[in-house]
């Protein structure tokens, strides 16, 4: 039976507590994560967005679901759901937003062309992608509409990517993506399985799965569980309201363009939606039966820039008769004028359902009074962003939840992939933007135990030197059969 020396002894004890201290936290660390809030930032297809809008084609396209512009042409998607598996580098990860391309106008109405691309959600599975999209798209030719639900639209190219071991948040940047021919088909065929599609870049909040919660007795609610009358609201009355509106897409891009490089700011609870601006805290009337509001909203939002310094306050929504306008006080070029109609939108259905009443995205046409408000750069008439109104009649009811995009990337929440040569900055490229990778602190668990293996195996060289230096000249007739340190194949 082999026998072990102290000093040997001694290098097993000291690597098994060190493992048995590192593993726990590993273990820990690759517990199955929940996706929440984020943002996908990807252009679909440049080219695609110069010829809609080019002479050619002769159209447009319009955000919708509260997606953003930002850079060029890059479409931001936002409030990221799904899971994350940190040992596999597992990910699904849906979005939220779209967008709608119109081209090619018939005499009579209507386009030939008409895609509609929203939704999408990123997969991620044994160093495959895929990215996955909501779609309703007009056949060339015969004109047919066909309704897709999350077709697999373009795969990702991840080579040299390692998403194992990540923490949050997690983030992808500039991947190159291909059309699938599920994507061809769905695309209406305009190009071929195969092409080239714009790169895509993620970063998504991942958090450890949170515990359910307890339920909670409702302090309104009697000894038979039912709530207090004494809690019922005065006819007319409301719980909360908000507004949301971007005012105009082109206007924010003019903003903080080349041209006036300037910036918003907002005050008084005004919120940021990143493609909209909020309103809330709304205070009024509202007539569940005629379907009537009279609300005003607090908040303000100030635009600056090179010739430019305009403030919207005191907003102000009135509905009635299916139809809706938007007022505010506008400071400008010195003066404040009160209470300014701006755009008009429609509110045919504005009914209470579940103790909300509710407006999604109604499309909002600029006034006599909006065009002088933004100095006649846009004429009475205009199209400008939608309107989406939410009023809740019941105290249960919660108003919708503003774009989520999510913790904004960091250097340190991408890892450099295999492929890629040492750099002082491992996670940029030489513009000092991220490389296609995500988050991971595998090679950080790898190193460690490298680390932890050389201090053992360097006490028990040291052991056997001096076992060595103090042995006779000849071995004893009963040698250890092990091979001496160093002379292991």
């Amino acid at each position: 039976m082999l026998s072990f020396r102290p000093s040997r002894v001694f290098a097993v004890t000291l690597l098994a507590a060190l493992l048995g201290a590192l593993l726990p936290v590993h273990a820990a660390h690759a517990e199955n994560r929940t996706v929440q809030g984020g943002r996908l930032d990807w252009g679909i297809k440049a080219s695609f967005q110069s010829y809609i809008t080019g002479p050619i084609a002769g159209g447009s396209w319009r955000l919708t679901g509260g997606a953003a512009t930002v850079g060029g042409s890059l479409f931001r998607f936002h409030s990221a759901t799904g899971s994350y598996d940190p040992a596999t580098g597992a990910l699904r990860s849906g979005f939220t937003g779209g967008v709608h391309f119109l081209g090619h106008q018939k005499p009579g109405g209507g386009h030939e062309l008409d895609l509609r691309v929203s939704n999408p959600t990123v997969r991620i599975s044994g160093g495959r992608g895929a990215v996955h999209v909501d779609m309703v798209s007009k056949a060339r030719g015969s004109g047919k509409v066909t309704t897709y639900q999350q077709v697999a639209f373009a795969s990702l190219d991840l080579s040299g990517v390692d998403m194992r071991g990540g923490g949050s948040p997690v983030s992808l940047s500039g991947v190159p993506a291909t059309l699938t021919a599920q994507g061809a088909t769905a695309f209406a065929g305009y190009y071929t399985a195969g092409t080239p599609l714009d790169p895509v870049s993620l970063s998504v909040d991942v958090t450890a799965p949170a515990a359910k919660p307890t339920a909670r007795p409702d302090p309104s609610a009697g000894a038979d569980g039912k709530k207090d009358d004494k809690d019922a609201r005065a006819e007319g009355a409301f719980h909360d309201a908000a507004v949301d509106w971007g005012v105009r897409r082109t206007f924010r891009e003019y903003v903080t363009g080349s041209i006036a490089q300037g910036e918003w700011t907002l005050s008084g609870g005004a919120q940021d939606g990143g493609a909209l601006f909020r309103f809330a805290g709304g205070k009024g009337a509202y007539d569940a039966r005629k379907q009537t509001l009279d609300a005003a909203f607090a908040g303000s939002v100030r635009f600056t820039g090179k010739d430019l310094d305009l403030t919207l306050a005191g907003v102000r929504v009135r509905v009635e008769k299916g139809r809706g306008s938007l007022l505010a006080d506008v400071t400008g070029g010195g003066k404040t004028e009160r209470a300014v109609p701006l755009v008009t939108f429609e509110a045919r259905d504005f009914a209470p359902k579940d103790g909300l009443a509710r407006l999604t995205e109604a499309p909002a046409t600029l006034t006599e009074g909006g065009s002088k408000a933004f100095g006649s750069l846009y004429r009475a008439g205009t199209e400008m962003d939608p309107v989406s109104l939410a009023v809740a009649v019941d105290d249960a009811a919660e108003l919708p939840a503003l774009p989520d995009l999510g913790s904004a990337p960091t250097p340190s929440a991408s890892a450099a992939p295999a492929a890629q040569k040492p750099s002082p900055n491992p996670t940029e490229q030489a513009d000092g933007t991220q490389k296609a990778a995500s988050s991971s602190s595998t090679g950080t668990y790898a190193a460690l135990a490298a680390a932890l293996l050389a201090l053992v195996a360097a006490v028990v060289w040291a052991a056997l030197r001096r076992r060595r230096a103090t042995a006779p000249a000849s071995p004893p007739a009963a040698a250890d059969p092990r091979p001496a340190a160093g002379d292991e194949s």
